[in-house]
């Protein structure tokens, strides 16, 4: 977008409108996009909005970064839970050794009784 050039703000009772009258006329997002002057990428975003959040979604303000939610460095665990969790995947590392060993014992087993017969 060139500079000094402003995009538009919808509110949110025309960004209902042209989802609605779209989705009930049966047209096109194409042909919607032509009827009401916007990009054809605009009305498939604000059908997207409005089937996943209903018609109040397209209401909020969504420019901009996402909250923090879900990104970043994970919260410290407490000490304590943390050296359950270690401890936990020691253990877990030990019997998957365990087994994998049991496995190569047995399928040696199997192997030199074919063999014999």
């Amino acid at each position: 977008m060139p500079k000094g050039v402003r995009k538009s703000n919808y509110t949110g009772e025309f960004k209902q409108r042209v989802v609605e009258d779209m989705r009930g006329n049966g047209l096109s997002q194409n042909e919607t996009a032509s009827q009401y002057g916007v990009s054809r990428s605009m009305v498939q975003r604000w059908e997207r909005i409005y089937l996943e959040g209903g018609a109040m979604a397209l209401f909020e303000e969504r420019r901009g970064r996402a909250s923090g939610a879900g990104k970043g460095r994970p919260p410290k665990l407490d000490k304590q839970v943390e050296e359950d969790l270690i401890a936990e995947n020691q253990r877990l590392r030990a019997e998957n050794d365990y087994l994998k060993k049991l496995n190569a014992l047995v399928s040696e087993r199997v192997r030199r009784e074919r063999g014999q017969k």
